[in-house]
């Protein structure tokens, strides 16, 4: 017999069978286009330009966007869908109905957002190999280090929207977190030009160490602080947010 959170995921896998297509714009052609935009036509001015970043900008960009894309697949995937499990389609209700856990019913929502997340880590690091701009092997872990963002960023967004009375609060949540981190964690330029009140929260934010590690895999080149460092700070992230995640799943859905 299959794993009870095997069969949450399952769930989640038969419903996106009928979907995947909508979602292939928004987590892997829309940030190609990006880095096509912004890696080679700006990248083209800021090489000509600059040395300050030591690399060309495609190749700096390139990992920064696949871990910022990490973020936005996890943030999107953990709010609305879970704010509509709760009030829209009332899934997960409908799971609690069956022998499926609290926690079954989480761990399974969440290994399918973790999937995504590979999924289109993976995607954009087949354009990252067509652009060139992959110079190590460990450039394959890339989808790990993607994964392990997701989760960071995923787990305290499941706890969020599971405690949200309005949908209107996600797109404050964008506004005041996810594009200022994705703006200021690294993603386009070093934190250190930044003042070190932002330099602080960027330190904090998730995002800038899934940048550290991808750019560190991608260029074969050392993290700011470290690989166990950074991996440390994101699975606090990861552990927090899960118990968080937890404990507003079964306020709202019973032990």
């Amino acid at each position: 017999m299959a794993h009870p959170t095997a069969l949450a995921l399952e769930f989640h896998l038969v419903a996106y069978k009928r979907t995947w297509r909508s979602s292939v714009f928004s987590s892997f052609a829309l940030p190609a286009m990006f880095l096509v935009a912004m890696g080679i036509t700006v990248g083209h001015y800021i090489d000509e330009r600059s040395t300050s970043i030591g690399v060309p900008y495609l190749d700096y960009l390139g990992p920064g966007l696949l871990a910022a894309t990490a973020l936005q697949v996890a943030v999107g995937d953990s709010t609305w869908p879970v704010y509509g499990g709760f009030h829209w389609t009332r899934v997960y209700h409908v799971m609690r109905a069956s022998p499926l856990t609290v926690g079954d019913v989480l761990r399974g929502h969440l290994a399918f957002v973790l999937l995504r997340v590979a999924l289109s880590s993976a995607g954009f690091l087949v354009v990252l190999l067509l652009f060139g701009a992959l110079h190590s092997w460990w450039a394959l872990t890339t989808p790990l280090v993607a994964v392990l963002v997701g989760a960071a960023c995923a787990a305290p967004c499941f706890a969020f929207a599971a405690r949200a009375t309005s949908d209107g609060a996600f797109a404050v949540l964008f506004r005041v977190a996810v594009v200022p981190m994705t703006l200021f964690a690294g993603v386009f330029f070093p934190v250190e030009s930044l003042p070190w009140v932002a330099r602080l929260l960027a330190y904090v934010s998730p995002l800038w160490h899934g940048v550290e590690l991808s750019r560190a895999a991608t260029l074969g080149t050392a993290t700011a602080w470290g690989v166990p460092a950074h991996v440390a700070v994101l699975a606090v992230w990861c552990a927090v947010g899960y118990v968080l995640a937890l404990r507003s799943f079964t306020r709202k859905l019973g032990d």
